[in-house]
């Protein structure tokens, strides 16, 4: 079942994703699982005029057991990771992006986050591991504790997003997962930056309760009308609904669209610990590159115009 309709009222969101997009920090391994974040990174920094981060952490509990003495040990790494960094950072250069190095020991997650608010970043990328996924112990231990406790969106790219059958489609779609929860604008603002400036068709996904379903309910109508596209009419705008679970039915959006992204809204807080919820699950599985984007306060938008074309499958 198809259906179009016409969205000429905004009544809330948030402009400052692309607006922030001044400095991204890139979370560097300098194992080749990065590779790929640094990928996209510098993809997002030619296309916004931002200045990258290189930041790697070096936790001296992960070599309490080196045989020696753990701070030369320390020293060493430490020398050559600013060696690997400062290389990194003169390639950037050479294509006209400006980045600046941060070497630092102690815990890799709480340096992150240091670095994150010393430079008042609009964004961090990560890499994960691909395969199967980040993981749930990657999850665990760093990238769900960034997207709970980092003052800006977290992007995590597998290392093999762009490989093989997992490649994107050229000019890729921005798949935006509709969760239902406070970060929602946050979420629509950032999926409509992105599919406004790199031009892409932007999918909005939502999976339909066994109760939408019984009554025929079509919620992605109602719930754009209420929030809005900050858009200005120069990129298409689709609208899917799938019925089942929500991390099953992204998963299915994401094999049948090879999207370039996919962007989601995520809970600052639960009650529960360790990875849970939608976008933990996406995390852990998908090979799609996955922004989570936290709730922040909501300005007005302008009055648009979008005509969006919804499918229920």
């Amino acid at each position: 079942m198809a259906a179009l309709f016409t969205s000429r009222e905004a009544l809330g969101g948030n402009m400052g994703f692309a607006a922030n997009l001044k400095t991204i920090v890139v979370a560097t391994d300098l194992l080749g699982t990065s590779e790929a974040a640094l990928e996209y990174a510098r993809k997002l920094a030619s296309a916004y005029g931002a200045r990258l981060i290189l930041a790697h952490g070096l936790d001296p509990v992960d070599y309490a057991a080196v045989e020696g003495v753990p701070g030369r040990v320390l020293r060493r790494l430490t020398e050559d990771a600013r060696v690997s960094l400062d290389e990194m950072a003169s390639d950037l250069l050479r294509e006209g992006i400006h980045s600046h190095t941060e070497v630092r020991q102690g815990a890799v997650v709480q340096m992150l986050l240091d670095v994150i608010r010393q430079y008042n970043a609009g964004l961090i990328v990560l890499g994960t591991r691909g395969q199967h996924g980040a993981g749930p112990l990657a999850v665990g231990a760093i990238a769900e504790q960034l997207v709970r406790r980092a003052d800006c969106p977290v992007l995590a790219v597998a290392a093999d997003w762009n490989a093989g059958e997992y490649r994107p489609l050229p000019g890729g779609p921005v798949l935006l997962a509709m969760e239902r929860n406070e970060a929602l604008a946050s979420a629509v603002d950032a999926a409509s930056a992105l599919a406004h400036t790199f031009q892409r068709t932007l999918i909005v996904v939502h999976a339909r309760t066994a109760a939408e379903a019984s009554a025929f309910l079509n919620p992605c109508a109602s719930t754009l009308e209420q929030l809005g596209i900050a858009t200005t009419g120069d990129f298409p705008v689709r609208c899917v609904v799938k019925d089942g679970n929500p991390a099953e039915a992204l998963t299915q959006a994401v094999d049948q669209f090879k999207p370039s992204i996919l962007v989601i809204g995520v809970k600052r807080k639960s009650d529960s610990t360790g990875p849970h919820g939608t976008a933990f699950n996406l995390l852990a599985s998908s090979r799609a590159p996955v922004l989570c984007v936290p709730a922040a306060l909501a300005s007005d938008l302008p009055e648009i115009d979008v005509k969006v074309s919804v499918e229920i499958s």
